[in-house]
């Protein structure tokens, strides 16, 4: 197809790698003092068929246009999540992206205007969460406003977002798949959400340096389960053979410890295959991608241990050194020996060389208000009690909790969500950040901590994805906008992007008669001052560490929030900011598979009946 013609302001990339040219647009976000380019829909990889690893794309037409979104991962269409966790109300337009399978492999560069090749900038990669639902387009991870504030501080990033394969489509697995997978020559089964992950950091460390990215100094950065889908790659044989990025931003991961194996994964593709009466892997392929979203929605497949991906010790960087045994869990919190690592024939260099940032919000639970919501204390209790196994650590864990029969169903919800909280999100966030000082010889040396108990902005004020409104910065905000951004703006840029995020639509905040009351004292309201604080103590560190600084000192821990503090603070600080007694006391005795069964259990509200006895 022949080039249109161009305006001679038109942002455009001649590669000569790929043989091509890129026309991409100036971002709404530019300004004399910060222009702006972006490139949307560049397709990184291809997929030959259902439940086949993609392909590097190493072939693109003469021209390419980079001005409209390209195709996402089919998902069910469900009301968007940022109108209920953000207020965002129906006078932003919506868009509806196009779904293909075979065509959602594309990524988006958002970067400074005037970049050549010799420019090499940081890249920073974000990886989009919502484990069966999301998309990188979607407008509210729009890197604009990160790479403007990166120009003003004279240390300019490219922001990355990409869309890649989820739900049954990105992570089915079964030993009938598997086989279908060695007869086409694909090495493993499953993963292919991950493998796509890994083939957008194989496009960059080969194309992105005409686009003046630098391919040796990418940072990947993601929330909830792509927060999680980085600390996998880190622990996966490829990065401990080839790793593609330098370091990784952990921001509130949903970590699955229990991944499964390949049979255990195949007991929920023989029940899909099972309600569409298929019985071969093709026939399964020649169902339609609506149908297949209908009869597998609710299966919330990830990753699977199919002996491939992962590393053999992989559990072992992600768990306390002993899951069932405090005392162990409380050694990996000290400088320990490093005999065992010194014996090793083969260092883990990945480990090494690739530093983390790692934190999380302070009511991540939120997530799961609705459900948690039909909980009672006598049916908590009875559920606890049956997970446990054993009447003695039941009980700790329900005193540590403050749950008992005489706990008023009003006030039982909000224990559950931070025992909820505490089991999926905040006590694995610090096992993880105690592995990895553990694994770099018992020194803080690449390993940073912070925690984020800002309040969230908008009539919802809510603290699950707080962080995000923050840190890119794209939430419109009934107080004053972004400086050299004017709100019109903003609502007018939400043309081009869709407003259907990546969880659950019922992410709803639970509800008391007497909220609006409560409210009133309960949750500060956020002002500009605070707001502004907040985002720029983010971006600012975000940035610098994507250029290769130190965030903050490595032996203290960053604080954002509440009611606009920022700063560095020590470790007692830290503690008193979490459950850490409660951590060692209820959760360690039991082993992180226990406590994830707890989370899991809780976060998916009681049985039905049990749940409709509370009205």
């Amino acid at each position: 197809m022949p080039a249109p013609s161009l305006n001679p302001d038109d942002p455009v990339v001649h590669h000569i790698g790929l043989n091509t040219t890129f026309h991409g647009l100036r971002h709404p976000a530019s300004t004399s003092d910060a222009p702006i380019h972006q490139y949307r829909g560049i397709k990184y990889a291809s997929v030959a068929a259902r439940f086949r690893q993609s392909r590097l794309c190493t072939d693109l037409p003469d021209y390419v246009d980079c001005t409209q979104y390209g195709p996402i991962c089919p998902q069910l269409q469900k009301k968007s999540l940022e109108e209920e966790l953000f207020g965002i109300g129906h006078d932003v337009p919506q868009t509806i992206h196009e779904q293909n399978e075979f065509e959602c492999l594309n990524l988006n560069i958002t970067c400074p205007a005037g970049l050549t090749s010799r420019s090499r900038v940081p890249v920073m990669l974000w990886v989009h969460g919502g484990g069966d639902r999301g998309y990188g387009s979607s407008w509210i991870y729009d890197g604009g406003s990160i790479v403007r504030k990166s120009m003003l501080l004279r240390k300019p990033v490219m922001v990355v977002t990409f869309n890649f394969r989820i739900g049954f489509f990105g992570f089915a697995a079964s030993p009938l798949i598997h086989s279908d997978n060695s007869e086409a020559g694909d090495v493993g089964v499953g993963n292919y959400g991950l493998r796509d992950q890994r083939r957008a950091l194989e496009w960059l460390h080969r194309y992105i340096v005409e686009f003046g990215g630098d391919p040796t100094n990418i940072t990947m950065f993601g929330e909830a389960s792509g927060a999680a889908d980085i600390l996998y790659h880190m622990q996966s044989r490829a990065n401990e053979h080839h790793p593609l990025f330098r370091r990784g931003i952990i921001q509130s991961a949903i970590i699955d410890h229990s991944v499964p194996n390949v049979v255990s994964a195949g007991w929920h593709v023989s029940r899909v295959m099972a309600s569409l009466d298929v019985k071969t892997v093709d026939e399964l392929r020649a169902v339609s991608a609506d149908k297949l979203l209908k009869h597998s929605c609710g299966s919330m497949l990830r990753a699977v241990d199919d002996g491939h991906f992962f590393l053999p010790e992989w559990r072992n960087h992600l768990l306390p050194e002993d899951g069932a045994s405090s005392d162990h869990y409380r050694h990996t919190l000290r400088p320990p020996s490093t005999t065992r690592d010194r014996s090793r024939s083969r260092p883990r260099k990945n480990v090494l060389h690739q530093s983390v940032m790692i934190g999380d919000t302070t009511s991540p639970s939120l997530v799961w208000s609705l459900p948690a919501s039909l909980w009672t204390s006598e049916a908590v209790i009875r559920r606890i009690n049956a997970i446990c196994q054993s009447k003695l650590k039941a009980t700790r864990l329900l005193e540590e909790y403050d749950i008992s029969l005489e706990t008023p169903d009003d006030e039982v919800v909000q224990r559950v969500l931070e025992l909820i909280g505490d089991a999926r999100i905040a006590w694995p966030t610090e096992v993880v950040a105690a592995r990895a000082r553990h694994r770099r010889a018992g020194t803080d040396s690449g390993v940073w901590r912070y925690v984020f108990d800002q309040e969230a902005t908008g009539p919802a004020r809510v603290s699950h994805k707080a962080d995000l409104v923050y840190l890119f910065d794209t939430v419109p905000q009934t107080f004053a906008s972004a400086p050299g951004i004017n709100s019109s703006s903003v609502i007018d840029f939400c043309d081009s992007f869709d407003l259907s995020d990546d969880d659950d639509a019922h992410d709803l905040k639970y509800h008391s008669d007497d909220e609006d009351e409560d409210g009133m004292w309960l949750e500060p309201q956020v002002d500009e001052w605070s707001y502004t604080r907040v985002r720029d103590a983010m971006q600012e560190r975000w940035i610098a560490f994507a250029h290769g600084e130190a965030p903050w000192r490595s032996d203290a821990v960053y604080v954002f929030g509440p009611e606009g503090e920022v700063g560095e603070r020590s470790k007692h600080i830290f503690a008193g900011r979490r459950r850490h007694a409660v951590w060692q006391e209820a959760l360690e005795p039991l082993g992180m598979d226990l406590v994830q069964k707890v989370g899991v259990e809780l976060s998916r509200g009681p049985p039905m009946r049990e749940g409709m006895m509370k009205y």
